[in-house]
C-alpha cells in the first residue's frame, strides 16, 4: 500500500495508534455494525470525505466505517491541541489515510492542514466546529462546485452554520449531527460530563471533593458537568443567561448566580456555553489566588485569556496544560490546556461507548445526504428521526437490553379518540 499524501508528527507510532483503535473499537459496537454494512453494501464508492475533526481512537473508527463503505478518506484537526499523534500516523500508515494533523500545532499550521484537506476536492464535509465550512466559503470558494453537502458534530459549529444560512450564506445542505437525540442527549451530557473533568483531573489530580466549582451555562454539557463534579462531592454554582435553564439548575440542587458573584466563590470554572468571553477581566479581578479555569466549549475565547494576560505580570508553566498568570496584587489565577477542550487537550475526550452513538450518527447521515430524493437544498437539516431510532435500536441491542411492544390493543387505543373516562 503506497502511503498518501500527509503531514503527522511521526509515523513510527503507527503500531500503537493501531492498538487504540482497536481498544476504542471494542467500545464502539453500533459503528462496527454500520462498518460492515457498508462493507458490503459499498454506497459510498469513489466518494471524496473530508473530515475536520479530533484525530482520536474514536474518530479513526468512524473514518474507517467510511472508507469501508467505499469512501477516499482526509482528515484534519478541529483543534491544535486534540489529535492523537499515535492514531493518525495509524490512519496514513496502516490505511491509507491522507491526515494532516499534529498535536501542539500553530494555528497557520492549522489552518493550512484545513487547506490541505480541500485540495482532495470533497465531496463531502463532516466538521467539528466548522472551520472546514467556513474557509471553503472564505478562503477556497474554487472548491465550493464539488461540495454535495456535509455533516457537523458539534453545537458550536450549528451555532455558526445556523447564522451562515440565515445570512444566505451556506452553499450546500449540512445535517445538524449534534442535534441529534442520540448524540446531544448522550454525547454532550455523558460525554462531556465525564471527559472534562477527566481532563481537569489529568492535568491537577486536583481533589474534587469538597471544592466549589462554577460551571457555566447549563446546556446539555452544562448538565452532565454539574451533575459528575457533584457526584465526586463538589459543590457546584451555575451561571445562566436563560431563565428556563437557569430554573433548572435550582430544581436540580444547584446554586445559581451571575458569574460576577461566582468569582468569589469558585475554586475551578469550567465553561461550557459556546459563547465568547464567559469569564472576562472584572471576574479575574474578584478570583481568589489558585483559581483554576477550564474550558470544554469548543473554541478557546470562552475565557477572555487576551485580558487575564494584559492583567498578568507574570505567566508560566507549571507541569503539561498548566499555566500560572501571576497578577499585580500577588494572585495566581491557572489555566488549563490553554483555554482550549479540557478533556481532549489534556485527557483523551469522550469516552468511546458515548462516541459509538455520535459517529454512528454521522456515517448514517452521510449515507443520508447522498440518497436523499430530492436532494436536500442549502441549508441546516435535522438527522431524521429513523435515523436516530435505528443508532437507539441498535445500542440497546449491543447492551444486551430489549423493549416491550405495543400490544394491537394498545396501538388501536393510541390511534382512536373517541374512548375517554
Amino acid at each position: 500500500m503506497s502511503v498518501p499524501e500527509h503531514d503527522i508528527a511521526d509515523g513510527r507510532l503507527a503500531e500503537y495508534g493501531a492498538q487504540r483503535i482497536a481498544w476504542a473499537a471494542r467500545e464502539m459496537p453500533v459503528t462496527a455494525q454500520i462498518h460492515e454494512r457498508f462493507a458490503a453494501e459499498r454506497p459510498l464508492d469513489g466518494l471524496r470525505i473530508a473530515g475536520c475533526l479530533h484525530i482520536t481512537s474514536e474518530t479513526a473508527n468512524l473514518a474507517l466505517a467510511l472508507q469501508a463503505g467505499g469512501a477516499e478518506i482526509a482528515l484534519c484537526a478541529s483543534n491544535p491541541l486534540s489529535t492523537q499523534d499515535d492514531v493518525a500516523a495509524a490512519l496514513v500508515e496502516r490505511s491509507g489515510m491522507s491526515v494532516f494533523a499534529v498535536k501542539g500545532e500553530s494555528n497557520e499550521t492549522y489552518y493550512e492542514h484545513i487547506h490541505r484537506a480541500i485540495d482532495g476536492r470533497p465531496q463531502i464535509t463532516i466538521d467539528d466546529g466548522a472551520d472546514l465550512v467556513s474557509t471553503l466559503h472564505s478562503d477556497r470558494r474554487d472548491a465550493l462546485d464539488t461540495v454535495l453537502g456535509g455533516c457537523e458534530e458539534t453545537t458550536t459549529g450549528v451555532i455558526r452554520l445556523r447564522a451562515m444560512a440565515a445570512d444566505g450564506a451556506l452553499a450546500y445542505p449540512i445535517m445538524a449531527v449534534n442535534d441529534a437525540a442520540t448524540k446531544h442527549f448522550f454525547d454532550n451530557r455523558y460525554g462531556t460530563g465525564q471527559s472534562a473533568l477527566d481532563g481537569v483531573i489529568r492535568a491537577t489530580n486536583l481533589l474534587l471533593a469538597g471544592k466549589t466549582i462554577v460551571v457555566a451555562g447549563y446546556g446539555m454539557c452544562g448538565r452532565g458537568v454539574a451533575s459528575r463534579a457533584d457526584g465526586l462531592g463538589a459543590h457546584v454554582i451555575v451561571t445562566e443567561v436563560d431563565p428556563l435553564r437557569a430554573l433548572e439548575a435550582v430544581m436540580d440542587g444547584y446554586r445559581v448566580m451571575p458569574m460576577a458573584e461566582a468569582a468569589d466563590e469558585g475554586d475551578l470554572f469550567i465553561t461550557v456555553t459556546g459563547d465568547v468571553h464567559v469569564i472576562d477581566e472584572p471576574h479575574f479581578a474578584r478570583m481568589k489566588s489558585g483559581a483554576i479555569l477550564a474550558n470544554a466549549g469548543h473554541f478557546n475565547h470562552e475565557i477572555n485569556l487576551e485580558a487575564l494576560s494584559a492583567i498578568s505580570e507574570q505567566e508560566r508553566e507549571l507541569k503539561p496544560f498548566v499555566t500560572a498568570h501571576t497578577t499585580a496584587d500577588g494572585r495566581e489565577i491557572l489555566v488549563l490546556a490553554e483555554g482550549r477542550l479540557v478533556n481532549l487537550s489534556a485527557a483523551e475526550g469522550h469516552p468511546a461507548s458515548v462516541m459509538d452513538m455520535s459517529f454512528a450518527n454521522q456515517a448514517l447521515a452521510v449515507e443520508h445526504l447522498l440518497r436523499a430524493d430530492p436532494p436536500l437544498a442549502p441549508g441546516v437539516h435535522e438527522v431524521p428521526s429513523e435515523i436516530d431510532q435505528d443508532v437507539a435500536q441498535l445500542k440497546l441491542a449491543s447492551m444486551g437490553i430489549e423493549l416491550d411492544t405495543l400490544t394491537a390493543e394498545q396501538q388501536r387505543y393510541l390511534s382512536s379518540w373517541d374512548e375517554g373516562t
